[in-house]
């Protein structure tokens, strides 16, 4: 088996994300588009998009059922909100709503499909019409989304799932136990199979490539255990990759941001009990202090301050 790399503070130093110009204007600092939301799980589209934002992605777009587009529209005013038409059990449309994506996928830098996501069938159906115009780009699938790894079985390209153990042990036919036991093994595995990089979530989460690089991050704490908190890693894994980062590596940096806001928060107001839309916020901090000592500092420790 391959030997994970380590994904730390002085790691990620090493691994700079993609340079921004401080005169960098939102088209060079990249386009994401956020494919989540329905009428049940509104709030998931929101967390996911806001979470991009926040690590720097310059424009976004959110494609979101159409029964609370309108809706969507005053609560993340800082994006352009396309409305896709709904199937009886609250999906998207797939051959509909990839018509109505087309124009916007084209200029798209990342994607992000899947959180908030109902109707399984519809979903997948979904994700299988819009796939084929989303060639060349990074592509995160979460949540529901990553079941149509049933009906592709291996990517064409290599997209990102981000799997917990319980999905990662539903999607790949795996017992659940025996995930957990060896997350590294289980990634490694489904990465070469599905052709993708897949990132089993977790207390340690496992990050593995289909030509078998890995890494390993170790850390985090109860409080991310809560509800939300994955679609503010998806979506700032997206954010990432819209500012040029591969797969991989925005997938690394977004796991660390994601688990140091969780222990800045925990710090600050208690172990459990912050809220998934506060880790956003809080993972500003933590890329200002990455990026700052990239290549600088390497022993430095990421600021605790309240």
């Amino acid at each position: 088996m391959a030997e994970a790399q380590r994904v730390d503070p002085q790691a990620l130093r090493r691994w700079p994300l993609p340079s921004l110009a401080g005169d960098a204007d939102k088209e060079a600092r990249g386009r994401i588009v956020v494919i989540a939301g329905s009428r049940e799980m509104p709030g998931a589209a929101v967390l996911a998009a806001t979470a991009a934002l926040r690590v720097g992605a310059g424009k976004l777009v959110i494609a979101t059922a159409r029964s609370l587009a309108a809706q969507m529209a005053f609560s993340m005013p800082e994006a352009r909100v396309i409305a896709l038409p709904e199937t009886p059990n609250g999906g998207f449309e797939a051959a509909a709503g990839a018509e109505l994506l087309e124009e916007c996928l084209r200029p798209a830098h990342a994607v992000v499909i899947g959180p908030g996501l109902m109707d399984p069938d519809a979903t997948c159906a979904f994700v299988h019409a819009v796939l084929p115009l989303l060639r060349d780009r990074p592509v995160v699938l979460d949540a529901l989304a990553m079941d149509s790894v049933a009906r592709v079985g291996r990517f064409p390209e290599p997209v990102l799932l981000t799997p917990h153990a319980g999905e990662m042990a539903h999607l790949s036919g795996m017992d659940k136990d025996t995930v957990l036991a060896d997350p590294l093994a289980a990634a490694l595995q489904a990465a070469r199979r599905w052709n993708a990089v897949v990132a089993v979530k977790g207390a340690s989460t496992a990050i593995a490539a289909p030509d078998g690089r890995a890494w390993l991050h170790e850390g985090g704490n109860a409080g991310l255990a809560t509800s939300g908190s994955g679609d503010t890693l998806a979506g700032a894994i997206g954010g990432l990759a819209a500012r040029g980062a591969t797969l991989e590596q925005a997938c690394a940096w977004g796991v660390l941001l994601h688990a140091q806001a969780g222990e800045r928060l925990a710090r600050r107001l208690g172990p459990v009990g912050y809220l998934a839309r506060e880790i956003a916020q809080e993972m500003v901090t933590v890329l200002a202090a990455l990026e700052d000592g990239a290549g600088v500092t390497p022993e430095a420790d990421l600021p605790t301050g309240t």
